[in-house]
């Protein structure tokens, strides 16, 4: 907490230094649409930047500052000891060693942000407000129990796939900046940063016989999923738990890359693997 407090500090002298006017908005208060800026900058890690991409449009560029992050020497010297990992800040381009030089760049036109995709969902045809960034899972609320749901991609109003039955522990949809998430631990594949395909895995499905290569593959730009559910009752989690709605027996979920994209400075690594 004290490395995070300093990190906090310390940008905001920055921003006093260079005479930009700005607001500090802490994360437990964050809750309506961000308006009415230029900039949005957050301190912390990936969760405080998903939590603030949830409140905005594709009007406004953030920059993630990652106030506390991993150091190697750190977890090599404690390994033995307790898990030393600090914040992974993986779509977090600045950190308070570099964070001046970053904003100077963003002022002086010599950054561009870049545009990530993020994943529409409506819920029995009606739009869910909040855009994911990373992923949305389908699950049972409890995680012993099956999910059962169907699912089809579709295009322009007709099938691109044919209709998938499923029981399983849930499906995910990541985009390509959540696809190095829980996808991977999944199995899923690591997708280059600014694709703008969309991933999907059927999760521990049962019995998958003939189909079992159709329950992990990819979804065009103008392609979108449509999912009908089956069980009694269920989660749509955002995010992860950073939103959730509940599902019940024949509710019918939509997902695409339809959503505005969020403009975001990414660190100069991750453009680099896009090439």
């Amino acid at each position: 907490m004290l490395v995070h407090r300093n990190a906090i500090n310390f940008c905001r002298n920055i921003l006093m230094k260079k005479a930009v006017n700005s607001r500090v908005v802490f994360r437990s208060d964050l809750s309506q649409p961000i308006h009415d800026v230029d900039l949005v900058i957050t301190i912390g890690g990936d969760g405080t930047l998903l939590q603030a991409s949830h409140l905005m449009d594709d009007s406004i560029p953030v920059l993630g500052v990652n106030s506390d992050p991993t150091r190697p020497d750190e977890v090599e010297e404690f390994s033995e000891e307790f898990e030393a990992t600090r914040s992974t800040g993986y779509l977090c381009a600045a950190t308070a060693n570099n964070f001046e030089q970053m904003l100077d760049d963003i002022l002086d036109n010599r950054s561009e942000p870049s545009e990530l995709a993020r994943i529409a969902v409506n819920l029995n045809s009606k739009p869910i407000s909040t855009s994911a960034l990373n992923d949305v899972l389908l699950a049972h609320p409890c995680p012993s129990r099956a999910s059962r749901f169907s699912f089809r991609i579709m295009k322009n109003g007709e099938l691109s796939s044919s209709l998938l039955h499923s029981r399983s522990s849930g499906l995910r949809v990541s985009t390509a900046a959540g696809s190095t998430a829980a996808m991977l631990s999944a199995g899923g594949l690591e997708m280059p940063i600014l694709s703008k395909e969309l991933q999907y895995m059927v999760r521990e499905p049962i019995s998958p016989g003939l189909t079992s290569h159709l329950m992990h593959g990819f979804m065009k730009s103008d392609e979108m999923m449509d999912v009908t559910w089956y069980c009694r009752e269920g989660f749509l989690y955002i995010d992860g738990s950073h939103v959730v709605h509940s599902i019940q027996h024949g509710d019918t979920i939509n997902l695409s890359s339809r959503a505005p994209k969020l403009k975001l400075y990414l660190p100069p690594h991750l453009l680099s693997h896009n090439v």
